[in-house]
């Protein structure tokens, strides 16, 4: 009997770290393969419309800065707070912008500069409220919501402001020059989109290598090739989409920089462990040694300065600054952040995941807009889709 029984238990031991490999990627996979079902889905529905060069260029121009504020409220998010304020902080920016350029006549690169400082700033001023003076973030970033829309109002006298001078505008409706002289296809394009999926598969593979050289877990090999495949596969098929249209946009060549960024950032630094481990548990990592206040305080300072980036961003692409600008945009950035992955208890979430919520909001928002399905049911669609993801994370937490 004991014969018979042992080749049943090698074979589930063998299983066993499968099996856990398995669910702890789960929602990465499930991730990616929803972003995949609800474009597929939407393929369909609009006919086809929905991956034409030209609507993808646009996907990708109407969520870059929703993306850039995700990577930064994922930070705030993990540590353990909410900012509520984005939005507004995203519009006033904007409005300063419009203010000192086509008003008082400054030049791109310090209304730039003077810009970002004025996020940084801002988010200073939030995070000195949340991390020292110990106001919750959900009281400190309501109110600043409420003053920068207001600051905005004011700012712009309820008027709109613009339009901006052509090196402004290229922030966000800049492309890729091609040398080649492409007209029906952008060359460098596609050959950048090439030497990008080759440098990630590239990093893959040695992290893989170097995770196996300590003795950590790594994923199945059959996993790591098809993960790989699927998504070295899409950014080739996006690349060449956006290579037939006008070539890649200088606002996704930014996007992907901060991407890299801040999954160097989480990833390889004391900073982002620490972060991570504080909003796990803040006391235990307060008793470690580790300046829990000023690491709270320098992820407002981040979502400030990323505020700002967006702010740019949007301006640019509308090329006017209005008081409505940046409405309602803090809903999409923690949506997008929830739905990644992130939980509203702190300590998880991935940079990663953050992003891929921001274009699943976005696929379903241009999805639904061609679809010619109204803003309120919109709205109702999109808030399930929230309360799913926020379910999902209680019941994982729940089974831990």
């Amino acid at each position: 009997m004991k014969n018979l029984a042992s080749p049943d238990l090698a074979a589930d031991a063998l299983r066993q770290p499968f099996r856990g490999l398995i669910k702890n990627n789960l929602r990465d996979y499930g991730l990616l393969l929803s972003l995949i079902v609800i474009m597929g889905f939407f393929q369909i529905k609009t006919d086809g419309v929905l991956m034409q060069p030209l609507n993808i260029t646009n996907l990708v121009l109407q969520n870059s800065y929703i993306v850039v504020m995700a990577l930064g409220m994922l930070l705030v998010i993990v540590a353990g707070h909410i900012d509520l304020s984005v939005g507004s902080v995203c519009g006033f920016i904007g409005g300063l912008a419009a203010v000192l350029i086509v008003q008082f006549n400054w030049g791109v690169v310090p209304t730039v500069l003077v810009s970002l400082t004025a996020g940084g700033l801002i988010g200073a001023a939030q995070g000195w409220f949340v991390a020292y003076a110990r106001i919750p973030a959900f009281i400190v970033t309501l109110a600043g919501m409420l003053v920068f829309k207001g600051l905005e109002l004011a700012l712009l006298q309820g008027q709109s402001v613009g339009p901006f001078p052509t090196e402004f505008q290229r922030i966000s409706t800049g492309f890729l020059p091609d040398p080649f002289g492409g007209e029906n296809l952008r060359v460098l394009s596609l050959v950048v989109g090439l030497a990008l999926v080759l440098v990630l598969i590239a990093a893959a593979v040695r992290q893989r290598i170097k995770a196996r050289a300590h003795g950590i877990d790594v994923e199945p090999l059959v996993l790591f090739v098809a993960r790989n495949v699927l998504f070295a596969g899409a950014l080739v098929y996006l690349s060449w989409l956006m290579s037939l249209y006008r070539g890649i946009p200088d606002v996704l060549i930014l996007m992907v920089a901060l991407i890299l960024v801040y999954q160097f950032v989480t990833n390889r630094t004391t900073i982002g462990r620490r972060i991570y481990a504080l909003g796990g548990n803040e006391k235990a990592t307060r008793l470690s040694g580790v300046n829990t206040a000023r690491l709270s305080f320098l992820t407002f300072v981040n979502m400030g300065v990323l505020a700002a980036v967006a702010g740019l961003i949007f301006a640019a692409r509308l090329n006017t600054a209005t008081p409505k600008a940046g409405l309602g945009f803090e809903l999409d950035v923690i949506a997008a952040c929830f739905i990644g992955g992130a939980s509203a208890s702190g300590g998880v979430g991935k940079v990663v995941g953050a992003v891929i919520g921001a274009f699943i909001m976005g696929v379903m928002n241009n999805g639904m807009s061609i679809m010619g399905i109204g803003i309120d049911y919109q709205q109702v669609i999109k808030g399930l889709v929230l309360l799913a993801a926020v379910l999902i994370d209680v019941y994982n937490r729940n089974r831990a």
